[in-house]
């Protein structure tokens, strides 16, 4: 019988499968859809940290202070109401989601200052959240700032959200910082229990005949998963904390290197998006189909076989990979 279960952030999961953060965790009947399709536990969508200044009335009033002072001041936000949820109604939607399944539910924060707003981590433990998602979703744009102030962001927010709450803390991050194993590291041991990797920032696109800035959307494709897979397969045995990969995870296949590069859990998104929820048995069977024929019992007996710290060939990973890759061409 294989065993498919795994240890996420101290969380007892029955496979490695947990869809991430998007619209699909708006809906109760798709959270209970997940957990019949087999999903292990579910990741809800992002509470933002303007949507709680927004309540409070606080940014409100300083984003309209300027509103007719040019044509663009309304459009710099979505209006309140375009929101799928204010505060209120997101911390009951994990009541009623909790009361709803019995797998794990992990709440979602999306910001980029500690203050107030982390104070929201312990209503989602009072709602009955398992743990909570930290998206730190931060372009640093401030020519000042140096590369340590940047990090020194993350590491606050962390301290922050931990004094608040007692259940897991998972800081999701970019992989844009010039040390990615020094923040790794000290995340770790300020208390982080597991490490996202990686958040896709999604590009602006600018429309020439209306001349704006104007959101773009791309789901991931297969090939975005070798960024995350590269780092985590580097930090396996490095850190203590859990380790989940997201982005680009579209197959069984995906799902198994996850693993054999060091990830406790495969975060999915855009096949759910592209395929349906369905799609998660199907995920579920071809894991099991493959550990069979190549005798693995376990999903731990598989996981981290192929990282940095198990290869027999760790250059493959760092600049041996460039070379090699270079001189494949023809």
């Amino acid at each position: 019988m294989i065993d498919l279960s795994t240890t996420y952030m101290g969380l007892k999961l029955k496979n490695p499968i947990v869809p991430s953060a998007s619209p699909l965790s708006a809906s109760l009947d798709n959270i209970k859809r997940f957990e019949d399709s087999g999903a292990a536990a579910v990741t809800m969508y992002s509470l933002f940290e303007e949507q709680i200044e927004l309540e409070a009335e606080s940014l409100a009033y300083f984003l309209e202070r300027g509103t007719y002072s040019y044509a663009e001041a309304l459009t710099y936000f979505p209006p309140l109401s375009e929101y799928r949820r204010e505060p209120d109604e997101y911390v009951e939607h994990i009541h009623k989601a909790k009361q709803a399944v019995d797998i794990p539910i992990i709440a979602s924060l999306n910001g980029i200052t500690p203050g107030g707003w982390t104070g929201y981590a312990k209503r989602f433990e009072e709602a009955g959240a398992d743990a909570v998602e930290l998206n730190v979703y931060f372009i640093p744009t401030n020519p000042h700032w140096m590369s340590y102030d940047v990090e020194d962001l993350y590491f606050k927010l962390l301290k922050n959200v931990k004094q608040h709450v007692s259940i897991p803390v998972a800081m999701k991050l970019s992989p844009y910082f010039s040390s990615m194993p020094h923040v790794a590291s000290t995340l770790d041991a300020e208390g982080a229990d597991a490490l996202v990797l990686f958040n896709r920032f999604y590009q602006p696109d600018v429309d020439i005949d209306k001349l704006e800035v104007t959101p773009n959307l791309q789901l991931s494709s297969p090939v975005e998963m070798r960024l995350p897979m590269r780092w985590i397969a580097i930090l396996y045995g490095r850190v203590r904390c859990s380790m989940a990969l997201t982005s680009g995870i579209h197959s069984a296949e995906d799902v198994i290197k996850a693993v054999m590069v060091g990830a406790d859990v495969a975060n999915i998104c855009s096949v759910l998006l592209k395929q349906g929820i369905g799609i998660i048995p199907d995920l579920l069977k071809g894991v099991t189909s493959w550990m069979e024929e190549h005798e693995y019992e376990s999903v731990e007996q598989m996981k981290g076989s192929m990282s940095h710290k198990s290869s027999t060939e760790p250059a493959a990973f760092e600049r041996a990979n460039y070379m090699k890759v270079l001189h494949s061409y023809r």
